[in-house]
């Protein structure tokens, strides 16, 4: 230990503040081999190790990063790949600081081994080599399985299942596969070509076939997957991509947006880029309410299209959802938060459009039963916030299409399928797991449903 402690935590290039506030190039440039290698020796090899235990899909985390204290790389990712199929996404995204990190030991007294940024490291050398690295052998069983949406959960989902021998068709709604990792995560996180693309790729390796432009529910059923179409059972993961709104008077003014359509217009559409026919409503003002990580993404992407960008949350910063480095990214970028503060009415101008937001200053109370302090409004504290563009970011719910048309699926007041820890439904041979069952949530902790989901598949159909 005492080693390990006189290291200090390598810390990772970033893009300049500045110049990142206004291009959507990614802000981290990730480690370079010596940096990996020195991080690496830092970890102290526990023989109990905490950080794999606080990792949803598990990886063997002081083994991977044991290979890269050796300068084998390809001896790392043979060890993450064996419980995670998207590593250079995982490591970009991921929660680390409430999760591998968090339970490091190291992180006790000091700073924990940056695991997120060492499988990222891992991961990206693995796309840089996708050709060298080896196929594990699969023996086909001769069942199929059909999954709904390619965002993490199925993706995670149709890697272990192809591993087990079954022919995996993935079936997507949107002309492009990721799911979340497309739609919703923008660019200056997560690069789609160089990254997203790359790993959905090393998935379609395994065997595993995708369709897009298909709307399971419209296009066909769930019940013409099972009944019509040959398959032996069906995995949903089709995520939550429907936006909840306040129920706010003036929510229906030109210039307000769910965060979900925004980012969805930024990220899938390329709306940032005046070459492309999909532009997005620019405003020279924007607020956005919420304080999770999507309020974060909304709120960046505004900054960098040219607004004076403004959070507004209702409680303090110490409540705040979204990770730590994001927040600290967006004031280092400039972003203003005005918290302790809610809206109770979007203003409108005699031609519909949005020219403010009015607003109420909180103080916080006993905990609720999320854990965290209750709002409470301060009386005659009304003000108002002029701006042009309102976005929404309160969360998501799934989509109700795929209840509405399936027959014996179980879903709970907030539309969120009911499904088993191992992602079994109350239909038999239909399964779930990740934002569909959870509503919104992290990619890892899908990418963990996914997985359980594809073990209980296989034991379901070995039966």
């Amino acid at each position: 230990m005492a080693k390990a402690n006189r290291i200090p935590r390598v810390p990772v290039k970033e893009q300049d503040p500045a110049e990142r506030a206004k291009n959507f190039e990614e802000v981290s440039h990730g480690y370079s081999p010596e940096e990996a290698y020195l991080e690496a020796t830092r970890c102290l090899n526990c023989s109990n190790p905490r950080c794999v235990g606080a990792c949803p899909v598990h990886i063997q985390i002081p083994q991977f990063i044991y290979h890269l204290t050796e300068k084998d790389e390809m001896g790392a990712y043979a060890i993450i790949s064996q419980d995670n199929s998207l590593p250079s996404v995982c490591g970009r995204v991921c929660p680390q600081e409430k999760q591998c990190e968090g339970a490091c030991i190291l992180g006790i007294k000091g700073q924990p081994v940056a695991c997120g940024s060492l499988e990222r490291y891992v991961g990206d050398w693995a796309i840089r080599h996708q050709s060298e690295l080896p196929k594990p052998e699969i023996t086909k069983n001769g069942k199929k399985v059909a999954l709904v949406g390619s965002g993490p959960a199925s993706l995670a989902c149709a890697t272990d299942l192809a591993k087990f021998g079954y022919e995996v068709k993935v079936f997507e709604a949107l002309h492009q596969l990721g799911g979340v990792l497309v739609y919703g995560i923008p660019e200056f996180r997560l690069p789609k070509e160089g990254v997203v693309e790359k790993e959905v790729q090393w998935v379609k390796g395994l065997g595993v076939e995708f369709e897009n432009d298909v709307v399971v529910g419209r296009t066909f059923t769930i019940d013409d997957l099972l009944d019509k179409m040959g398959y032996d059972a069906v995995f949903i993961g089709s995520g939550a991509g429907l936006p909840k709104f306040m129920g706010i008077e003036g929510e229906n003014l030109n210039g307000v947006f769910s965060a979900n359509e925004y980012l969805t217009r930024a990220n899938l559409m390329h709306a940032y880029d005046c070459e492309y026919d999909t532009p997005i409503y620019l405003g020279k003002k924007v607020v956005v309410v919420g304080g999770g990580n999507v309020a974060m993404d909304a709120v960046r992407t505004a900054k960098r299209l040219g607004a004076e960008a403004i959070i507004v949350y209702r409680r303090s910063e110490a409540e705040l959802p979204a990770r730590a480095e994001e927040v600290h990214h967006a004031k280092q970028e400039g972003v203003i938060f005005k918290m302790l503060t809610n809206p109770i009415k979007v203003l409108g101008d005699e031609n519909g459009a949005v020219k403010g937001i009015e607003c109420v200053e909180m103080e916080l109370g006993e905990p609720d039963a999320s854990g965290r302090r209750r709002p409470m409004e301060k009386p005659d504290s009304n003000f108002v916030i002029d701006c042009d563009v309102v976005i929404m970011a309160l969360g998501t719910s799934p989509n109700p299409l795929i209840k509405q048309t399936t027959k014996g699926l179980e879903v709970n007041k907030h539309g969120c399928v009911v499904a088993d820890e191992d992602g079994s439904t109350t239909r038999p041979g239909v399964f779930a797991g990740g934002d569909t069952v959870t509503g919104a949530a992290t990619v890892i902790l899908a990418m963990g449903a996914g997985r359980k989901a594809a073990k209980a598949i296989h034991e379901y159909l070995s039966k």
